[in-house]
């Protein structure tokens, strides 16, 4: 293939395979729309929406890297850290290592929901199940969903009035839930054939730094071969230093939107909050390097 794309990417992009408003087959219409030249759809702890979108089929003009975005426990040295995900790309599939660990996990986002909902109820917070599953649909049911149905109900002003109020961690309708280790994680993904990222690290709560480095160097003992330096919540200081320590390390640099639809309408496809712009270069390097290591298949 010739590598002549003039338009941006997105490698982070979520479909109603988990938390996303729009399915594999209008992810494909809006990336076409934009012009975009490569995207991944990285659904949480699941490859329904890589899988939707190759029985839809990619468009010519169009790459598309299979893609998930694994919910992993951070690293027993560093216990405080918050949204600790793992991206995996071009995973096979199919692998049979793969499939039931992420099925363990879809079963553990499962699990949470009634209990969320108990609390919510607790706190004299009227909303049920049928709810949420009539509000938002078939899919993966998550806490985005739980605060779409709050906001629809008046009892939130927002999704994120929601999370800040009642969902978020440390609030009183949050309720953790199963996470499987890192370096599991990041040896799933690899014994799928894919490539380990570590996504959004500005979520963290790690000051950047000799203690970020330090978690980087103990990542990349387990597996880790890229860092999602851009980013919509990255600022450019953190873009300058994640591609520094990047380089430093002779890690990939990755970048996507976290693209969810409706339930965070600020952040678009590509783009992020509009003055995004992520170079297919990024993409041809991630290729490259997987094609080296015999991760890409041909």
């Amino acid at each position: 293939m010739e590598y002549n794309r003039n338009g941006g990417i997105d490698l982070h992009i979520h479909s109603t395979a988990s938390d996303g408003t729009f399915t594999p087959a209008e992810i494909l219409a809006i990336a076409q729309d934009l012009n975009l030249s490569a995207i991944s759809i990285t659904d949480h702890d699941t490859t329904r929406g890589s899988i939707e979108a190759i029985q839809k089929g990619i468009p010519d003009t169009l790459d598309f890297l299979t893609g998930v975005e694994i919910s992993a426990a951070p690293p027993s040295a560093f216990p405080g850290s918050g949204s600790f995900h793992i991206l995996g790309y071009d995973i096979d599939i199919d692998n049979p290592d793969l499939s039931p660990a992420l099925a363990r996990l879809q079963q553990a986002r499962k699990n949470r929901n009634p209990r969320i909902i108990e609390c919510l109820n607790n706190l004299g917070i009227d909303i049920s199940l049928n709810d949420v599953i009539t509000e938002v649909g078939k899919g993966q049911i998550g806490r985005p969903h739980i605060a779409r149905t709050m906001v629809a109900k008046g009892f939130s002003r927002s999704i994120n009035d929601a999370f800040d109020t009642f969902l978020g961690k440390g609030k009183p309708a949050y309720v953790d839930k199963y996470r499987i280790d890192c370096a599991m994680a990041i040896s799933l993904i690899t014994m799928a054939g894919g490539i380990p990222v570590l996504a959004h690290p500005a979520l963290l709560n790690l000051e950047q730094g000799e203690k970020f480095e330090t978690l980087i160097k103990v990542l990349i003992e387990m597996g880790l071969k890229g860092i999602e330096v851009f980013y919509p919540e990255h600022s450019p200081n953190h873009i300058a230093q994640y591609t520094k320590l990047a380089n430093r390390h002779d890690l990939l640099i990755t970048g996507g939107t976290d693209f969810h639809g409706s339930l965070n309408p600020e952040i678009q496809m590509g783009s992020g909050k509009g003055d995004m712009f992520i170079p297919y270069g990024l993409y041809k390097n991630l290729k490259e390097t997987a094609l080296q290591y015999g991760l890409f298949k041909a």
